[in-house]
């Protein structure tokens, strides 16, 4: 581990002790000289705070050996808020408890108990905030560049693009790619859009010091495993992280558990944590709040249809149809937002494409109609898709439905988004929707399939409240 990252955990832990005590004293300071809670069957004693200062001591060291054994402190990427509380209420719960235990045996003083209750309450509250308050800061600081780590990756094959088009889309990882080596000729010599090419392998020991790199991530196939074992050492003499991306890609990463037998490593493939159980739960979600969405939304659509219809001529519908869960076809609904005859010009407008992958997508579309544009800007154009997911061949949130050519032009990977039904909205269209690239797009959609919970679904419609509102990332 380098100084500074001693210096970031000795700051942590530094922290989180100090809130501790502030937590145990207001709990004292509630129970003492508030006198909040009435004394119960061990009538009142006062104590000074001074008595609890042994309390405080052998609580703060617990807790923290707890948070740290439980991996509080461990430098993991991408970790939820919510996890950090739970280990937050699970490690001070433990810590209590055991205080409690000790100090029931050694009877050094009668502590209170309600002394106990609040500081594990307080001791919750604040080393939450704290957390909540940090990651607004960092995301802050990650915009300007700020905090960030510079990463170097090796290989530039299909791994390790697919980790550079991950960067992309979550810069909240808190990555800084410096550049990318490969011993291809081509390939290392060939900027990949905002990556630098910087050469072959044989650059790393000068290009870590040049580019104060940070940590090194390894792409390469196990073929190379020679390559990998000795460019790990060269990291571990230079005093730097070295990771490696299993040549799993196919497999999709996040569904691979490793186990061992004797220190050997097994590679077991989980199934997709959107099973039967999940599937008729997101069901009833998607059927209850449709319901109450769809009076709500009726006014809105009677609206609209009157605008399309005193806007252009032809119909205020338009009928499409598109792939759904596991590859099969179904008609979806959308308030017309072109011209009549808009997809037979489609030909004569490629040269104008701005998207990539199968996608067609241009910015400024001349067969938009006046109310069309507003209506793709915020995406209300999609308001009658709650007909769909009331039939069930739709979810309120999910992967964006494509369309059979789309399908047909698929590289294996990305038809993994076809396990879910489609939805109205999706992680996607809250994480950039049209400034992300089309692999970008369903790596999120295949996120969203392997971890998916209600709570994510619930954060998603919460998140495309503002999407929808400010038109972001929307044409």
């Amino acid at each position: 581990m380098r100084r500074h990252s001693w210096r970031r955990l000795f700051t942590r832990l530094a922290i989180d002790a100090a809130l501790i005590n502030v937590a145990i004293f207001f709990a004292w300071y509630i129970r003492y000289e508030l006198e909040i809670t009435p004394s119960v069957g061990e009538g009142f004693f006062y104590q000074a705070y001074s008595a609890y200062l042994p309390f405080a001591v052998i609580l703060t060291a617990l807790a923290i050996a707890i948070f740290r054994f439980e991996g509080l402190y461990a430098p993991v990427r991408g970790r939820k808020f919510l996890d950090e509380v739970y280990t937050l209420i699970n490690g001070t719960t433990t810590a209590i408890l055991l205080v409690m235990a000790f100090t029931f045996f050694v009877r050094p003083l009668v502590y209170s108990r309600a002394v106990y209750v609040y500081a594990a309450i307080l001791m919750i509250i604040l080393l939450a905030v704290y957390r909540a308050l940090n990651r607004i800061r960092r995301a802050r600081d990650q915009q300007r560049g700020v905090g960030m780590d510079r990463v170097l990756i090796v290989g530039a094959g299909e791994v390790g693009r697919a980790l550079m088009r991950n960067i992309v889309a979550q810069p909240d990882l808190g990555y800084q790619v410096v550049g990318f080596v490969d011993d291809d000729d081509e390939r290392g010599a060939t900027d990949i859009g905002r990556f630098k090419a910087l050469g072959a392998t044989a650059n790393l020991r000068w290009l870590i010091r040049d580019y104060d790199v940070e940590e090194i991530i390894i792409t390469l196939p196990w073929t190379a495993r020679q390559k990998i074992i000795a460019i790990m050492e060269l990291c571990q003499r230079a005093g730097i992280t070295a990771k490696v991306v299993p040549d799993l890609f196919q497999l999709s990463l996040s569904r691979v558990v490793i186990d061992d037998v004797g220190g050997v490593p097994l590679i077991t493939i989980r199934e997709p944590s959107l099973g039967i159980v999940d599937s008729v739960i997101k069901r009833a979600m998607d059927l209850i709040l449709g319901t109450l969405a769809l009076p709500i939304a009726t006014p809105m659509m009677l609206f609209i249809a009157a605008l399309i219809r005193l806007d252009s001529p032809g119909p205020i519908i338009f009928a499409q149809k598109r792939v759904g869960r596991g590859g099969k076809p179904f008609i979806t609904y959308k308030f017309r937002s072109m011209r009549v005859g808009a997809e037979s010009e489609q030909d004569q407008l490629n040269g104008l494409n701005e998207a990539t992958g199968p996608l067609f997508k241009i910015k400024n579309d001349p067969r938009h109609t006046r109310v069309g544009r507003w209506l793709r800007r915020t995406s209300i154009d999609e308001l009658p898709q709650i007909f769909n997911v009331l039939r069930g061949e739709m979810s309120l949130v999910g992967p964006r439905p494509p369309m059979i050519a789309e399908v047909e032009k698929y590289e294996d990977w990305h038809k993994k988004r076809l396990e879910a039904t489609p939805g109205i909205t999706g992680l996607w269209q809250v994480s950039g929707r049209s400034e992300l690239t089309f692999d970008e797009m369903v790596m999120l959609d295949i996120y969203y399939i392997e971890n998916w919970s209600p709570w994510l679904d619930l954060w998603i419609l919460f998140k495309t409240v503002p999407t929808v509102l400010f038109a972001r990332g929307a044409y």
